[in-house]
């Protein structure tokens, strides 16, 4: 190939990324632009370097590969292949339209196919923001995979990563395409996330929904009072109060209104 793939690889272990760099070295069409040994670095890397291709490990801590492509400013993300040492990972890795997936430990002939497609993407005009939009269905699936529940929530602050921590949450509100994160203390974040798919991956033995557009952490419940018509109304720890639909008023009767 004439040109050249700007690349940036991600990965915790310090082994797999040494062993990926030497691998993409040893290629005569590639220059590595950067390296990130988590998900919030990749981030940052990523956004500086503005590369062509990103390899990211799909289980890193905290910040996974799949976050990854959904914090990344979205006029910035390259087109994105993940790297898993999991082959019950591979329908993930494209349900978030990834280029491709690797498996470790990494051979230098499928690394040569990834590269070959993402040449062929490129000389397509391939659109790699189509990653952000999908990789909301592939978050979901790895819940339903058998995924843990999140115990953290990646939140974009700016230039920043903010690790929310979901014990600390007390409301998750839907608006649109848009959650409101509401913490014990008041705080307030917004991500871009579909609130059947955040649902999914949390614990539902502490949260519940109380309405089509609401999740409530049932320790930060307060308060529940009767309204007309067999509804209720909650009252959080953090005065917040939300309507609860006659729809959920049932389950919250069977689940919390009973001794």
């Amino acid at each position: 190939m004439s040109e050249w793939l700007r690349v940036v690889i991600a990965d915790d272990e310090r082994p797999a990324r040494a062993f990926l760099a030497g691998l993409l070295r040893e290629c005569g069409d590639v220059e590595l632009v950067g390296e990130a040994k988590g998900g919030a670095e990749a981030i940052a890397v990523i956004e500086a370097a503005r590369p062509d291709l990103a390899l990211l490990d799909l289980q890193m801590p905290e910040v996974d590969g799949l976050a990854v492509v959904r914090l990344v400013k979205r006029r910035l993300l390259p087109l994105v292949a993940f790297v898993t040492a999991h082959d019950a990972y591979a329908v993930r890795a494209f349900e978030a339209n990834a280029v491709d997936f690797l498996l470790k430990p990494v051979e230098p002939a499928r690394l040569r196919q990834t590269l070959d497609r993402v040449h062929a993407r490129l000389a397509r005009g391939a659109d790699p923001s189509v990653a952000a939009e999908r990789v909301r269905v592939a978050a979901a699936h790895s819940a339903r995979d058998g995924a843990e529940y999140l115990r953290r929530i990646p939140v974009r602050l700016k230039d920043d990563i903010v690790l929310v921590p979901a014990v600390q949450l007390a409301s998750v509100v839907a608006d649109g395409e848009l959650l409101h994160l509401t913490t014990h203390d008041g705080r307030r974040y917004t991500i871009n996330y579909r609130l059947k798919d955040l649902e999914a991956r949390l614990d539902p033995a502490a949260f519940v929904r109380i309405s089509r557009g609401a999740l409530v952490n049932l320790d930060m419940l307060e308060r529940v009072s009767a309204m007309p018509g067999g509804t209720y109304l909650v009252t959080l720890r953090n005065r917040q109060q939300l309507a609860v639909s006659r729809q959920r008023a049932r389950d919250l009767r069977e689940q919390l209104l009973k001794l």
